[in-house]
This record gives C-alpha cells, sequence and structure tokens, in this order.
C-alpha cells in the first residue's frame, strides 16, 4: 500500500478523512498517525514530515490484527479487575 500526499494549503499530509483512533495501538486507523504526530503536524517540518510518511506503510499491519469482538472485550476486562 502506498500513501499519497494531500495537500492542504503548503502542508502536504496522509490524512484520508478517516479519523478514528484504535484503541489498542493508539494510531488514526485512516492516516496511520500518532494523535501526537497528528496534533503537531502544521509544526513540524517538510523533513519531520516526511519522515513520518516514510514510516507509515510499516504500520498498517499494527491495526490488521482483530481484537476477539465480545469474547475479547470481555477477557480484557477481566483481566482489568
Amino acid at each position: 500500500m502506498t500513501y499519497q500526499a494531500r495537500t492542504k494549503g503548503a502542508i502536504e499530509s496522509p490524512c484520508v478523512n478517516i479519523c478514528v483512533i484504535h484503541p489498542d495501538s493508539r494510531l488514526c486507523a485512516g492516516c496511520l498517525r500518532s494523535i501526537d504526530e497528528i496534533t503537531g503536524w502544521s509544526a513540524m517540518t517538510p523533513e519531520a514530515r516526511r519522515e513520518v510518511m516514510a514510516e507509515l506503510p510499516a504500520r498498517a499491519p499494527r491495526l490488521n490484527t482483530r481484537r476477539g469482538g465480545r469474547n475479547g472485550r470481555m477477557a480484557r476486562r477481566s483481566e482489568q479487575g
């Protein structure tokens, strides 16, 4: 999967307008950036943004694992106490 930069003004962005933060990985399911990367994006240098964008394809597998649905949720709750 390749990520095309989207231009918003003069700042390129991997945002695809699917803004949902995955609860385990803490990454956006749409662009694969962390919350800190998303909020700091406009303040980053072009070089820093390109570094983040280069890392995005490697992050995709972290979101493809299933969390177990209801059974997984119930197991996590019982582990928490």
